[in-house]
């Protein structure tokens, strides 16, 4: 499929008016980064997908539609997720984090955060505190593949064992994600439609409305600095008791950053007070979590009436692995994306995608679908939820189609696609991004500060 018929589904399956298509100017093709899979048009596509559904929501508003333009070789580098402090690029993953070959094939493992890294560790039976990468590879070599997942999902730890695409399908949570579609826009309560601020010619599409985003790595803070591109005040709400990634600094520009700690009752009062003037609730925490504290969607609607809530999950809702935690480079791991990668650069070791591609294409994917559902409440009133996935994006980008000789490419230049800014964490280097809109560009006007930095409020006019 090319780009242009990637954004053209999007936008059927999301019910949004056919008259705003002809104002999408995508340009380039794949192969645009070394990548057997068409991972230059599902970023080109989901970047579209966002920005033109905004501009669409600001036409519902009451203002002309605008033009989006976006390359191919600009949204595939953007959805690299480059960034530098200070002039440092930080190290994308911990000394543990990686592939291992057990007795019979291989695990990834996640160990960016100290507790999963501790918790590998020890069910390999090694001390933490004293352990080397040479020891695990040694300790997981008497493992099966298969037996150390389940292991390690048992413990609430983030493995994955190496499958190809048939071993996959054949799995019963391989046949959950196919039968379900992409993406879920569902009405979940009655509500008027909202009355939204009014909007000018020459403000961003989204200026004046409030999304809240609870999520953390990495889908959902990409979908939260994307609405926070096109105008919206986006306030991040993070936990102080739990660890962020260095990413945090690059995903955070636009944004309002605060804490809640939802263990306390002033917490959840918090919480409370701002879904009650937001239009947009982001949320990707485990299943049922938030809903145990009362801040589900059925519960939002309630308190908020008309509100768009996004649930963001790794595994989907429904199958055996609906409650299992997951990241993108356990997904590809999982759905036999690093084992075609390997096939196809033809010596046979497993490889990765050339990017996080499914934490990226998932976070447009939350922006254009929070963007569609306003667009809904807008024209039929209700309450909305819009779900996505790690995993139903990963089919999604299988069902795109491969490129061949695509790992023959050279990954380009990303200097001329560059910019430096002030930041709370330094001076901070990162991508332009790609969606070029017409009259009232993309922009990030608040610089990107550490969590806590504001107060659990919103901004007045």
């Amino acid at each position: 499929m090319s780009a242009s018929d990637i954004l053209h589904e999007l936008w059927r399956q999301a019910g949004l008016p056919a008259d705003a298509l002809p104002l999408a100017r995508l340009t380039g093709a794949d192969p645009v980064l070394p990548s057997s899979f068409a991972v230059g048009a599902a970023a080109q596509g989901s970047i579209a997908a966002a920005a033109l559904a905004a501009c669409e929501l600001g036409h519902a508003r009451g203002v002309p539609r605008q033009a989006v333009a976006v390359d191919m070789r600009h949204a595939a580098l953007e959805c690299t997720g480059w960034f530098s402090l200070d002039g440092r690029v930080p190290e994308l993953w911990d000394a543990f984090s990686g592939l291992y070959r057990t007795s019979d094939g291989w695990v990834r493992i996640h160990a960016n955060f100290a507790h999963h890294r501790e918790g590998a560790l020890r069910l390999l039976g090694l001390d933490p505190a004293t352990a080397v990468r040479a020891d695990a590879e040694a300790a997981m070599a008497g493992w099966r593949a298969l037996d150390f997942e389940e292991a390690a999902a048992a413990r609430g730890l983030v493995a994955t064992a190496l499958r190809r695409f048939d071993e996959w399908d054949a799995t019963p949570q391989g046949r959950a994600i196919a039968a379900q579609p992409l993406f879920t826009i569902e009405r979940i309560g009655d509500a008027a439609p909202l009355a939204l601020p009014p909007l000018r010619e020459d403000q961003r599409p989204l200026a004046g409305l409030r999304v809240l985003d609870l999520t953390r790595i990495l889908a959902g803070p990409v979908g939260g600095r994307a609405l926070a591109a096109y105008g919206a005040d986006v306030l991040l709400v993070n936990s102080p008791r739990l660890p962020n990634i260095e990413a945090i600094a690059d995903t955070s520009r636009g944004k309002l950053s605060t804490h809640v700690d939802l263990r306390t009752d002033e917490g959840q009062a918090a919480l409370r007070r701002l879904a009650g003037d937001a239009h947009v609730f982001v949320q990707g925490y485990r299943p049922g979590g938030l809903e145990a504290l009362g801040f589900g969607p059925a519960q939002l609607a309630a308190l908020r009436p008309g509100i768009v809530c996004v649930s963001l999950t790794a595994y989907g809702t429904q199958g055996p692995w609906a409650g299992r935690r997951g990241f993108d480079s356990l997904v590809q791991t999982a759905m036999g994306f690093n084992q075609a990668e390997g096939e196809a650069a033809g010596d046979g070791k497993p490889k990765p995608l050339p990017m996080q591609i499914l934490d990226e294409a998932t976070g447009y994917l939350i922006a254009f679908g929070a963007a569609a559902a306003l667009h809904r409440q807008q024209r039929e009133g209700g309450s909305w939820l819009v779900r996505v996935s790690l995993a139903q994006t990963g089919h999604w980008l299988r069902g795109l189609g491969r490129v061949p000789g695509g790992l023959a490419t050279a990954k380009p230049d990303i200097a001329p696609y560059v910019e430096t800014e002030p930041s709370g964490f330094g001076e901070l280097a990162g991508l332009r991004h790609s969606a070029l809109l017409a009259r009232t560009p993309a922009a990030w006007p608040r610089p990107s500060m550490p969590p806590g930095s504001h107060p659990a409020e919103w901004p007045t006019a």
